[in-house]
């Protein structure tokens, strides 16, 4: 009986030291590590600039000051989250984020690289956001009021309506048309899958052609 009790109070005692080591807290994704330790901008602004051995100038196809060219399917970085693009980045390198072109520059690149080029293009200033002055009644409903119909919330619900969106994740949807459109047929198709709990693949999926079409102008920086 006594060696019964002390087998009892021993499983006790490494029970309460094990509660008293675990926090039970998830963890941090590992890109929110990446932010605390590095809180400089400087190696990330040589990147966008210069590149970095594979990592070619992020300039080349997002333009000297965060802005890409007019027409091109790229999207700007000016002014984005330092949250999200230190997540995009991190997902394109492990493969969340499948991208034959992103994919082998955010594998040349450490943590401390992502982090610094995130808080480098999130340091940059941003104009006031200016929709396109012509946009399809469609896009515009989408944006703004959702679709009831099709279980589909306003955009700007989530994203909000300003330049630097709502959220550490959550981007602002100005940007152009080409850019909008590809990622929400990538989502649609679930080429893209890096979205939390699949929210955006679920509402691409609602969204006909002509849908993502209208909201990509609609959002399209001139």
């Amino acid at each position: 009986m006594r060696r019964v009790t002390l087998a009892i109070c021993a499983g006790f005692i490494a029970l309460i030291a094990f509660a008293q080591s675990e926090t039970f807290d998830p963890k941090p994704p590992i890109w929110q590590a990446a932010l605390t330790a590095t809180k400089d901008a400087t190696a990330g602004e040589a990147i966008a600039t210069k590149g970095k051995g594979a990592a070619t100038s992020c300039a080349g196809c997002h333009g000297g000051n965060g802005f890409p060219a007019a027409g091109v399917p790229f999207p700007r970085l000016a002014g984005l989250p330092v949250e999200y693009v230190t997540k995009q980045l991190f997902d394109y390198r492990d493969g969340a984020r499948p991208n034959a072109i992103m994919a082998p520059i955010a594998k040349a690149l450490t943590d401390s690289d992502i982090a610094s080029l995130a808080r480098y293009y999130a340091s940059l200033n941003v104009p006031p956001v200016k929709l396109a002055p012509m946009v399809p009644e469609r896009g515009f409903q989408l944006a703004r009021y959702g679709d009831n119909t099709l279980a589909l919330p306003a955009c700007i619900d989530c994203h909000g309506s300003n330049a630097t969106g709502a959220g550490p994740i959550l981007p602002p949807l100005a940007q152009p048309a080409a850019y909008t459109t590809a990622q929400l047929q990538a989502f649609r198709s679930g080429e893209r899958r890096n979205d939390t709990d699949g929210v955006m693949r679920a509402f691409a999926k609602r969204l006909s052609g002509a849908d993502i079409q209208a909201l990509a102008i609609y959002f399209a920086e001139p």
